[in-house]
């Protein structure tokens, strides 16, 4: 994933609300985002087992569009699905409101997105005090990593695939579920 040249996050915000796709903003670099067959299936089917478990508590679950902020760093990122357990905070500084407090994210990791989300996106979502657990999934490979955060503050990282599941907010979701209906999809 190549970025464009480097601008300011008043420049990349002017960018994001002017453009038809979705831009991300990171150190300085605004970078295009894009899915494709297969990774928007794994992401309904997360969603959607997420939406149904989450309907009786207090949790919510928002997909794509919900643009989140990373203050610390000043940067803008999109993620596949967010799951926040607390009342949902805004920046509303500029449109559309950037969400502050995630409890839960998901990114569905492709070949051009792999080094970006687990490298600089993975750094920047550890910023973020409200984040309890990353899952990140590979589209091309059944498997996925798990990163959580523990009562001390360091991070744990578990790898799981072909086969098993993860535990996100308290639902359980097998990789038969998440990648339920993929292997005919392109990449």
């Amino acid at each position: 994933m190549e970025p464009a040249e480097k601008v300011s996050v008043e420049h990349s915000l002017e960018l994001d609300l002017a453009d038809e796709g979705k831009l991300e903003f990171l150190n300085g670099a605004v970078f295009a985002m894009a899915g494709a067959p297969r990774h928007n299936q794994i992401v309904a089917n997360i969603f959607e087992k997420l939406l149904v478990g989450l309907a009786s508590g207090p949790c919510r679950v928002w997909s794509q569009d919900q643009r989140g902020v990373v203050q610390e760093t000043q940067s803008y990122v999109y993620p596949d699905i967010v799951v926040i357990c607390d009342e949902p905070s805004f920046d509303t500084a500029a449109r559309p409101a950037s969400l502050r407090n995630p409890s839960v994210i998901v990114e569905v990791l492709s070949e051009s997105t792999l080094d970006y989300d687990l490298g600089a996106k993975l750094g920047h979502y550890r910023r973020l005090p409200s984040v309890k657990q990353i899952l990140f999934v590979h589209v091309d490979t059944r498997a996925t990593t798990l990163v959580t955060r523990q009562s001390d503050g360091s991070w744990n990282l578990v790898d799981q695939g072909p086969s098993g599941s993860v535990e996100l907010a308290g639902v359980t979701v097998t990789l038969d579920t998440i990648y339920a209906r993929t292997a005919s999809l392109p990449v």
